[in-house]
């Protein structure tokens, strides 16, 4: 008499039973991880489709370039407001609608360029950069830079022109930082995005002593980013001055392009820029998308803070910009200033959809910037405020404040370059600027201007 066969469990006898519950036991051990044993994972942006493909490194750097030395340390190890991607594809069909939707009811009108053809920015006064805030017809003009030519090569004027979707922008003068590629691309994406890098002279050296590039070459590529050579000599003496160029007025850099990421060169994108567009920018119906600042909330702390660690020397300038936004309307962060959360942004990544009302928001921050100096943190509230009183009768202008952990899972910061040494060990100075003494506290003589921004910041007045 046989035995009796022995009968295998049911669990094993349904294949799609058994991989239900490997499914379902991984994703519980996956929940369990994300909120007890990982919380800053929780931060990180999910693909709904895992398997969309994702393009290999575009390119290979010598060990002696050190693109990826000296990272930054996050700030924050936790996230309270997790983000989302869409699935790829429809990612792809949505921004291609969007683009070739795009309209605008207002058009804005730049100011001729031969009324101030001896600076590129026109160094206007304080009254007339007010009146550039009223724009809204088709008569009235303002002012955009570009009061004299910006010296590129007619090629890369006629690419840039060329750009009719999305382009990611970055700019390195003076061969202060590292070209560094962006990562997770999808293999459409290269399709839909152009990836521009403005440098000058100094840095094209330092990239052919690497041999990143070839000394003579009609056109300048290194990886994903397409170099364009700026002749900043025409310009302005500062560095930092010329990068506000691309990173303020790439609308009309790429008068085609309808949107657009700029990513300070100290940045690398780790993130698909069509992903970082839909999630920050689309999703959430805004004109733009910048990063709030991890620790001020209120410009004047960004101010004393620029002079106490001298990131402008000219402390007289610091005090004569804070007193004329003062003057002229600027208040501290309060309630009243909501849904914008601080006055403060990060703006190493800017994310822009092109329009009547970014545009004019991306003018008038130059304006400023041309007046005085280049820390745009300093100017942000003072425009993005003045504009929502004065332009929100002409079309909406609506910005997207995102949170610091969301900017720490985009990108990845690095130090700058190390000083740049001579031949003979002497380093290289910029151009020599005043110094002065670095306090801009409230009791210092000449900020009586700004005594009543204070007393509101520190809860002393009461309207």
């Amino acid at each position: 008499m046989m035995p009796p066969s022995r009968s295998r469990p049911l669990l094993w006898q349904s294949k799609p039973l058994c991989l239900s519950c490997v499914y379902l036991l991984s994703s519980v051990l996956l929940a369990i991880y994300l909120s007890v044993i990982s919380p800053n994972a929780r931060c990180l942006f999910r693909y709904s489709s895992p398997l969309d493909p994702v393009q290999s490194p575009f390119f290979s750097y010598p060990s002696s370039y050190g693109q990826h030395k000296h990272p930054l340390p996050t700030l924050r190890s936790t996230c309270s407001s997790p983000i989302f991607f869409s699935d790829y594809s429809s990612v792809v069909r949505e921004i291609q609608e969007s683009c070739r939707n795009s309209s605008s009811s207002v058009v804005l009108k730049y100011m001729a360029t031969e009324r101030h053809a001896d600076s590129f920015g026109g160094s206007f006064g304080v009254e007339e950069r007010n009146t550039f805030f009223y724009q809204g017809s088709q008569e009235s003009e303002v002012s955009c830079g570009f009061m004299k030519p910006f010296p590129i090569a007619n090629s890369d004027r006629i690419a840039m022109e060329s750009c009719n979707e999305v382009v990611v922008v970055s700019a390195i003068f003076g061969d202060h930082d590292k070209i560094r590629q962006p990562r997770g691309i999808g293999t459409k994406t290269l399709e839909m995005v152009c990836f521009f890098m403005f440098v000058d002279d100094s840095t094209l050296r330092g990239l052919l002593q690497h041999n990143l590039i070839a000394e003579r070459s009609g056109e300048y590529r290194i990886g994903a980013w397409r170099l364009v050579n700026v002749s900043v000599g025409e310009l302005y003496p500062n560095a930092a001055m010329n990068g506000v160029i691309p990173k303020y007025l790439v609308h009309r850099l790429f008068p085609h392009a309808k949107y657009s990421v700029w990513v300070d060169a100290k940045i690398q994108l780790v993130v698909d820029p069509l992903f970082v567009i839909h999630t920050l920018v689309i999703k959430e119906n805004v004109d733009m998308a910048i990063s709030r600042h991890p620790f001020f909330v209120h410009t004047m702390e960004e101010a004393m803070a620029t002079a106490r660690w001298r990131k402008w020397l000219d402390v007289d300038s610091l005090r004569m910009q804070m007193e004329t936004y003062c003057e002229n309307g600027l208040r501290p962060w309060s309630t009243k200033k909501l849904p914008y959360p601080s006055d403060v942004p990060d703006s190493a990544v800017i994310v822009r959809k092109h329009g009547a009302g970014s545009d004019l928001f991306s003018c008038l921050m130059f304006n400023e910037l041309d007046a005085f100096n280049p820390r745009d943190q300093l100017a942000f509230a003072y425009v993005r405020d003045k504009m929502r009183q004065t332009s929100k009768q002409q079309f909406s202008f609506n910005i997207n404040m995102f949170e610091v952990e969301v900017f720490e899972q985009i990108a990845l910061e690095y130090r700058h370059n190390a000083a740049k040494q001579k031949q003979g060990g002497e380093p290289v100075q910029g151009p020599r600027i005043k110094k002065a003494q670095p306090d801009l506290s409230p009791g210092t003589a000449g900020l009586g201007r700004c005594q009543r921004y204070f007393m509101e910041m520190w809860g002393e007045l009461q309207d």
